[in-house]
């Protein structure tokens, strides 16, 4: 698996996308804008889960002013959600977004599109032009009797050559749709035709179970064919889900590295201590250490318990109301169920300390 190194570098804030650098998560906040203490405290923590560009939408002029004051307490870059109103785009731009999510053809005249251009010209802010299955013109629903992957890319590369028209070409391009294999179509269609940087994701996946199920997928058939400069993960409800999702599926696929590995069985009858609680919390445990690239295994019994923990950095196989702890492969204390997690705490901790 390659990624696309024929796409073009984009540079958003101080990180840079396309032309073969790592692929980034991105997420999206769900505060009020204009709130800026709210929407800062949530890009706060979603730093420290591993966000790496975050975006917000703009529906008013006071949350446009509003990216001034969350620019300056955040550390990574922000992007601004736009939507039919061109005077938004120019003031988010001109509170510091680092990137503006916005379509041609939702805001109007040429006029006001070369406005926006302006705008971002003079401050060399990438565009993003996002096409979205559920907001397809009625013509390209007509022409391909139905939303289609050949219609969202057409629709795409039409709101790319209204901005190519006005003579700029620092643009990220997005396509989605909450139909897994339509996506993964139109991605694969797209990246044969754009040499711009894509923005990835399943939109509207739904909630944890559903949204993840299909992310995943989705993310991981698109992600395996070298496409993909950014990702976000769509699910309903608290934005750090999207981010600890983007980051295991970037890991999966070997496109990511750090961070720890919890592997742990599924429990059957044979299961003698409260094997998922323990995975739980080691799950919370690792959690605070991401500069880790371990594999820990939390196993409940000592048939396939055993082995699979040796296989690991660090692993626990359970017995009858106790656990053994094994490293690098060795067993090295038995110990009651209550002092398996202390105990693991503790080996994790001497990684730390190398």
């Amino acid at each position: 698996m390659q990624p696309r190194e024929k796409t073009r570098t984009i540079r958003i804030g101080d990180r840079v996308i396309g032309g073969g650098n790592p692929i980034l998560i991105q997420s999206m906040t769900n505060t009020k804008t204009e709130d800026a203490e709210s929407t800062i405290r949530q890009i706060l923590e979603l730093e420290k889960a591993g966000c790496e560009i975050i975006r917000s939408t703009v529906p008013t002029m006071e949350a446009a002013k509003a990216f001034r004051r969350i620019k300056d307490a955040i550390h990574i870059p922000l992007v601004a959600d736009i939507h039919f109103d061109w005077r938004l785009a120019i003031a988010a731009i001109e509170n510091g977004a680092d990137k503006v999510r916005i379509n041609p053809g939702n805001i109007g005249s040429k006029e006001r599109v070369m406005e926006v251009v302006r705008a971002a010209k003079e401050r060399n802010i990438p565009l993003r032009v996002g096409v979205n299955s559920g907001s397809l013109e009625k013509s390209l629903v007509e022409k391909y009797h139905g939303v289609t992957a050949e219609g969202l890319v057409e629709s795409a590369l039409s709101e790319v050559a209204a901005i190519e028209d006005c003579g700029y070409d620092n643009i990220v391009v997005s396509i989605k749709s909450s139909d897994v294999m339509m996506s993964y179509a139109a991605h694969r269609m797209i990246a044969e035709k754009c040499p711009y940087p894509l923005h990835v994701g399943i939109t509207e996946a739904g909630g944890l179970i559903r949204g993840n199920i299909k992310s995943a997928i989705g993310l991981g058939l698109i992600l395996n064919e070298g496409i993909g400069d950014t990702i976000r993960v769509s699910l309903t409800g608290d934005p750090v889900h999207e981010v600890e999702s983007a980051k295991q599926i970037l890991k999966t696929l070997g496109l990511r590295k750090g961070g720890i590995e919890v592997v742990s069985c599924p429990t059957c009858g044979r299961t003698e201590i409260d094997l998922v609680k323990l995975a739980g919390e080691v799950e919370e445990l690792v959690k605070g250490y991401p500069e880790l690239d371990l594999k820990i295994a939390v196993m409940g019994c000592v048939v396939n318990g055993p082995g699979e923990a040796r296989e690991a950095d660090l692993g626990i196989a359970g017995g009858k109301g106790v656990g053994i702890l094994i490293r690098g492969g060795e067993v090295i204390r038995k110990l009651p169920e209550s002092e398996l997690l202390p105990a693991l705490k503790e080996e994790i901790e001497s990684f730390v300390k190398k």
